[in-house]
């Protein structure tokens, strides 16, 4: 479950090649897409550490450096992660 304080993580975020979707109940689906190549990562939210966060079963975890954390800018709610800024988005649509 996403902590209170860092509900401004909850949404849909979207770069180009990339989604982040990252739910109340803290599931966060991470899909990314470069070059003819594709990863997907589909795991329940550990720990936050800072800004950064960690996703992952057991001994099996993945941490995402978040360089700056959600914030609006423009109208829009941004954050980067891992050196990619991400936008959210209203709608599920496909990216």
């Amino acid at each position: 479950k996403v902590p209170a304080e860092k509900s401004a993580w909850i949404g849909e975020w979207r770069a180009p090649g990339v989604s982040l979707s990252i739910s109340q109940d803290g599931r966060v689906v991470w899909k990314r897409k470069a070059k003819g190549a594709s990863a997907s990562i589909d795991a329940p939210l550990k720990a936050f550490h800072g800004d950064d966060f960690e996703i992952g079963v057991g001994p099996l975890t993945t941490t995402f450096k978040v360089s700056a954390p959600p914030h609006k800018t423009e109208g829009s709610w941004r954050m980067k992660v891992d050196g990619i800024e991400l936008v959210r988005v209203d709608s599920l649509s496909e990216w």
